[in-house]
């Protein structure tokens, strides 16, 4: 009777889930060049560029919670009106959605590099339209651009990660590299990391290399392509416009996805198999015989008691010559 409790005791143990991890992990083959690791030094350049338009107005992403940050922003959120400033005598006021600006042509606003872009690049004494968002209902603000006498704050780097199918770091573009392949500050994607298996590298896509576009549409932000990498149906590719020294390459490139291992098998009470990046065991019959190996060492039990183990030494073996 008591080997029967323990014994079924121990298959309700066995068949206990541990609960399966929630993100994957991180790619063993990553490679990210050291020269690609600090960001470009280009300060004295950037402040070389054209100095544009200036309005007071600061905007942000307009998205604020874990759902919407999963989908493509709609407008632009303003988080600072200047004081006395264009936008502040227009009645602009934070917390208002920007949804649209229509200067020359009329541009949807989802980021807020595609504002920055509208700004730069309008004459001072240009009149801007904007469609506002404010509490639900849609007003419209004009605002007149005055000349820019500073360049805007430098934005500060970050890096973007995906490795579901790509296997790929990105880099947000400084302002010099964003407006050199004609581009809004904080727009473009800066390639920097690869893994040796990305699917990207005989499609030719190079370290270094700024994403302007995918699939025709234009990268306003990094995020603009992990989301298009992520939303691909299997088996797609995906059309990049980069930007590579100057110039601009078009590569199609195809997508793929993690590989799946085995990593744990049990038969309650006869037979158990696990297996990690670097360690796998097994066992058969409560124990009778088990066995448990890394890259560096190995151990051997049999009948709970003989047990066997081996593993590296702390030196290197002699090679005759």
């Amino acid at each position: 009777m008591k080997f029967l409790t323990l014994s079924l005791l121990a298959v309700l143990a066995a068949c206990k889930s541990t609960g399966l991890p929630e993100t994957p992990p991180p790619l063993a083959a990553m490679e990210e060049p050291l020269e690609l690791m600090p960001e470009p030094q280009d300060e004295s350049a950037r402040a070389a560029l054209p100095k544009g338009s200036f309005t007071g107005l600061v905007v942000g992403d307009s998205r604020t919670s874990l759902d919407a940050l999963a989908g493509e922003p709609e407008g632009v959120v303003v988080t600072a009106v200047v004081e006395n400033s264009p936008a502040d005598a227009a009645g602009l006021e934070v917390g208002d959605l920007v949804l649209e600006a229509r200067a020359a042509q009329t541009v949807a606003l989802h980021w807020p590099s595609e504002w920055r872009r509208i700004e730069l690049e309008s004459e001072p004494g240009s009149s801007i339209a904007l469609v506002v968002d404010r509490a639900g209902a849609e007003r419209i603000f004009r605002v007149v651009t005055v000349p820019r006498v500073h360049p805007g704050d430098r934005m500060p780097a970050e890096r973007f990660r995906e490795e579901r199918r790509v296997g790929l770091v990105l880099r947000n573009a400084t302002e010099v590299e964003a407006r050199a392949a004609a581009l809004g500050p904080g727009g473009g994607a800066v390639v920097v990391g690869l893994t040796r298996e990305s699917p990207w590298r005989p499609a030719g896509v190079r370290y270094g290399d700024l994403v302007r576009a995918v699939d025709g549409v234009e990268v306003g932000h990094p995020q603009v392509l992990v989301d298009a990498i992520r939303n691909a149906p299997e088996k797609a590719t995906l059309d990049l416009e980069l930007v590579r020294e100057g110039a601009i390459v078009a590569v199609r490139a195809p997508l793929s996805r993690r590989e799946q291992e085995l990593k744990q098998f049990s038969i309650p009470l006869l037979a158990k198999y696990e297996r990690q990046r670097d360690r796998s065991s097994f066992s058969l019959l409560f124990g009778l015989f088990s066995h448990e190996s890394t890259t560096a060492a190995w151990t051997t039990t049999l009948f709970w008691f003989v047990h066997f183990a081996g593993g590296d030494a702390d030196r290197l073996e002699t090679i005759d010559s």
